[in-house]
């Protein structure tokens, strides 16, 4: 049995408000809009808005927050559901869906995924939700002019990262890495991409029920991150100041103040950067190294629409949304990459945009953030699950304690977590 989450009173009055805003202005038109939460805020909601202006009936989007998961169960308790929610995670999708929340959807004849993503948003057979947005989290953001020659493989990394950590620690230069450790979910995004390269196959059995959190590959994957992330002036301020640094914060040090030379962001990335950026020099990227150059396989991030039981109109736009030119708006500002392989490559206003589109449509590269599919707490949130456990790892191999012995301490914790949230060992 999956834990059930506490919903706070301010979670609880501002669900309500927002049922109640809906309610009323369903009524005052005589016709009642298509209500939708969504996770997005500033530039993201006001782009989402753009979308659904382009569908026939009247669409009311309403921004969750962080916490979607809690906003939802609150809005349920008070029999307020909206219509639609785009979710973050697909273990929310079927969580929802096995609790008796969510009707099937459909997709329209214009919508593919690559192989894998459709199957996480079934269950029992029928699919309760379709992509809508992705993400490309195996990228690593710099500006040319900070580091001339990208390093072709994780050994090359290492060499970097010690030779400009040693210029670093003598006043002669920017750190080599910024990271916002104070956002769990980024370390997590470093951890999925080294285990992937590592071990591909045991990464996809770690989101199954008795996966084996003590096991070789993960413990590999977190020898590997303590080689680096151990290294004396590899971040900005050392591991403590970086447990502190938000990832907005981490952006601005690489494209700012130039006081971090690379940064590990996915492509939403850009979005972040381009108000900070100086002069006419814009970040690139390159894959996240593996083993080999070319780098690993592809972790992406999604965000999925999901329609509740008894919703109006709610099938009918999750439908709508699947078109290929439904997101034309979006692809035509920036900052979107589609999940939908008939989505021309065209669309895309730049050639960052399109590289990275081509790069989630090859064959049997892609791996599904792992974190985003654990279940109940274990998926991570601020100060708990996987997040507070990668935190924990983070602050012992940055402070000296021994390799061994902050891998022994992680991978106990991990078991754990995964026990308690009903699987795993």
């Amino acid at each position: 049995m999956r834990p059930v989450a506490r919903v706070s009173r301010r979670t609880l009055l501002r669900a309500a408000a927002a049922g109640t805003t809906a309610l009323t202005a369903g009524c005052s038109g005589g016709t009642r809009s298509v209500q939708v939460a969504v996770v997005w805020s500033t530039s993201e909601l006001d782009r989402f808005r753009e979308v659904v202006a382009g569908y026939p009936a009247q669409v009311q989007v309403i921004s969750a927050g962080n916490d979607i998961d809690a906003f939802l169960r609150a809005r349920h308790l008070a029999g307020t559901s909206p219509d639609v929610a785009i979710l973050p995670r697909p273990g929310l999708v079927t969580e929802y869906a096995e609790r008796g929340w969510l009707s099937p959807v459909r997709a329209s004849t214009e919508y593919a995924v690559p192989a894998g993503l459709g199957e996480l948003l079934t269950a029992e057979g029928q699919r309760y939700g379709v992509w809508v947005k992705a993400a490309h989290k195996s990228l690593v953001w710099h500006l040319p002019s900070m580091l001339p020659v990208q390093p072709a493989n994780w050994d090359a990394l290492v060499r970097q990262t010690q030779e400009l950590g040693a210029l670093a620690r003598r006043g002669g230069g920017p750190a080599p890495l910024a990271i916002g450790a104070a956002d769990g979910w980024v370390l997590t995004d470093w951890f999925e991409n080294v285990l992937a390269d590592l071990a591909p196959e045991s990464y996809n059995a770690l989101a199954r029920p008795d996966a084996d959190w003590q096991g070789r590959p993960v413990r590999e994957a977190l020898d590997r991150l303590a080689g680096l992330w151990s290294i004396n002036g590899a971040f900005v301020g050392g591991g403590r100041r970086a447990l502190l640094t938000q990832y907005e914060e981490s952006v601005i040090q690489v494209v700012h103040t130039k006081r971090a030379v690379m940064l590990v962001g996915a492509d939403f990335t850009a979005d972040v950067a381009d108000p900070f950026q100086r002069g006419p020099e814009a970040p690139v990227t390159f894959r996240f190294p593996g083993a080999q150059p070319g780098g690993g396989p592809l972790i992406v991030g999604g965000d999925a629409a999901v329609a509740f039981a008894d919703a109006r109109g709610g099938v009918e736009l999750v439908e709508w949304l699947t078109r290929a030119d439904s997101f034309r708006p979006w692809l035509r500002d920036g900052g979107y990459l589609s999940p939908n392989t008939n989505v021309a490559i065209g669309s895309y206003r730049d050639r960052v945009g399109q590289g990275l589109a081509e790069e989630m449509r090859a064959p049997g590269t892609l791996r599904f953030d792992l974190s985003d599919q654990l279940p109940g707490a274990f998926t991570g949130s601020d100060g708990v699950g996987i997040w507070r456990i990668m935190q924990g790892f983070f602050a012992d191999v940055t402070d000296g304690v021994r390799a061994s012995e902050a891998i022994r301490r992680a991978t106990g914790l991990l078991a754990a977590a995964a026990r308690s949230a009903g699987g795993g060992r």
